[in-house]
């Protein structure tokens, strides 16, 4: 059999120089654990659009399409913030996952045992923190019609246009519910019902789907605005929050700040089966492109690393492996090697970005020792 595939797109600012150090960890799960890829890199986002005027591609795309999962680093910059929104970099990663229909985004929010006093909040609200927040990804108000900027008399208008069928919101749940019996068999589900018509439909569809299917697992509702200040109360209360598109953006990244840093958070975003049994699926980290520090070895390469633990998990079944990795990544924060976003001393020097990946490989070596 062949090996499975990878669509590497490293993308913008600091996105070429994480997905490196991923690079690395891919060699080495080839060479020390015989688990082989076949890849192939390609261009997304501004780089995309600076050769091909374009942020994506159609023969990317059809790659993607083709591929058993994509790896993404980053996308964007301030060079492109005066292009027209049609070619703006985001418009790739918005293409992605619109065609590749990847409704599910799977965003958790760890709390590494040596990160706990990184987050705002107290030590013993964050520490041992592991939920997951699943946001519908390809409906809602960002891509619902109509939508634009019109004009009304002598003002202009903004328009998006909140919109969900029962089947897009069946789906979503399904993959909370799914995901919920391997964790801890808890979902909360988070809309506004109380004033607005989808909230309905959401809450409606949520719970018919837990009565006929999932019954076993546990299910409550709560609006997306008492979830926020619940996140931030006690935020260990909760295992599984699935939500909708607008709401878990904005929810998924408080939830990422109770980490202590955006540097260290993957992210998975899953659709329906292809005809291998994968999912279709892309792997991201959250951080975005953080142009301020590209090019100069800053970078925290674990959230990308995270990423492609992901990808062992839920694309090509090494839940074993992306255990192991995962483990690294813990036992070298717990050695206290510290890119400078995760360092609180102001006199300690830093890791490079290369040093913190090649220190995971180092604690991969030690595991396969142990």
């Amino acid at each position: 059999m062949s090996n499975p595939s990878l669509l590497i797109l490293p993308g913008d600012g600091i996105g070429p120089e994480v997905m490196a150090e991923v690079r690395k960890i891919i060699d080495w799960f080839g060479t020390r654990r015989g688990l082989a890829f076949e890849v192939s890199e390609d261009l997304v986002g501004g780089c995309a659009y600076d050769k091909h005027g374009t942020p994506l591609t159609d023969a990317t795309m059809a790659k993607a399409q083709e591929v058993d999962a994509v790896l993404l680093g980053a996308v964007g910059g301030p060079k492109y913030d005066s292009l027209d929104f049609s070619v703006k970099p985001e418009r790739g990663l918005l293409r992605l996952r619109k065609e590749m229909d990847l409704y599910a985004n799977l965003r958790p929010a760890q709390c590494f045992d040596a990160l706990a006093d990184f987050s705002s909040l107290k030590h013993d609200v964050v520490a041992g923190l592991d939920i997951m927040i699943i946001r519908e990804l390809t409906s809602g108000v960002y891509f619902g019609e109509p939508r634009g900027i019109i004009k009304e008399g002598n003002e202009r208008v903004g328009i998006n246009t909140q919109r969900y069928t029962e089947s897009e919101i069946a789906r979503v749940a399904r993959s909370a519910f799914e995901l919920a019996r391997k964790r801890d068999n808890r979902v909360c589900s988070m809309e506004k019902a109380n004033v607005m018509e989808s909230g309905v439909l959401w809450r409606d569809v949520v719970q018919e789907v837990h009565d006929a299917e999932y019954p076993d697992v546990e299910l409550s509702h709560m609006y997306a605005d008492a979830g926020a200040m619940q996140l931030t109360r006690w935020p260990k209360q909760f295992d599984v929050i699935v939500t909708d598109n607008l709401f878990g953006d904005l929810l998924s990244d408080l939830a990422a700040m109770l980490t202590g840093s955006l540097g260290m958070l993957p992210s998975a975003s899953l659709g329906a089966p292809m005809a291998n049994g994968r999912p279709k699926a892309l792997y991201e980290p959250v951080h975005g492109s953080a142009p301020d520090i590209a090019g100069q070895g800053k970078a925290n390469p674990c959230a990308c690393i995270l990423s492609f633990a992901m990808a062992l998990r839920y694309s090509f079944d090494q839940g074993d492996e992306a255990t192991r990795l995962e483990q690294a990544v813990q036992q070298v924060l717990a050695d206290g090697v510290r890119t400078a976003d995760l360092m609180q001393s102001a006199g300690a020097t830093p890791a490079t970005t290369s040093q913190m990946g090649d220190a995971v490989i180092a604690a991969l070596d030690a595991g396969l020792q142990a």
